[in-house]
């Protein structure tokens, strides 16, 4: 099977920037899809970006998009989130996840990560 794990995830002052890390273990492939999410408390869980393994294609939420960047380190099996001009409106747990499809939808991917909580201070 597939281990995720996220770190990084921290408190921060609004207007700051924060860089996450999602690291995989055991079976890997890389042609799989690399998803970050995240989830408030009483919400949905969100769609964020995702990024293919094996094309390199990115896609973004609408809500995030510009502010965010999700990128990859081949050699490490490791997916970063960039993130820059946080508002107090981005604070929730973080995860990543991984799909054999380049998809949004959270029901697609396999494999998660335990997630990394966020706060974001006004």
């Amino acid at each position: 099977q597939v281990q995720l794990v996220e770190s990084g995830g921290r408190l921060v002052q609004a207007g700051g920037s924060l860089k996450l890390s999602c690291a995989a273990s055991g079976r890997t492939f890389s042609s799989y899809a690399m998803g970050w999410f995240r989830q408030a408390p009483g919400k949905e869980r969100e769609f964020l970006a995702v990024i293919s393994w094996n094309a390199g294609n990115t896609f973004y939420a609408d809500s995030v998009k510009g502010r965010f960047t999700i990128s990859r380190d081949d050699a490490k099996n490791t997916v970063y989130l960039q993130m820059d001009s946080l508002k107090p409106e981005d604070t929730a747990v973080y995860y990543c996840a991984a799909s054999t499809s380049y998809i949004t939808n959270y029901r697609e991917y396999a494999y998660w990560g335990q997630g990394t909580q966020v706060t974001v201070s006004s």
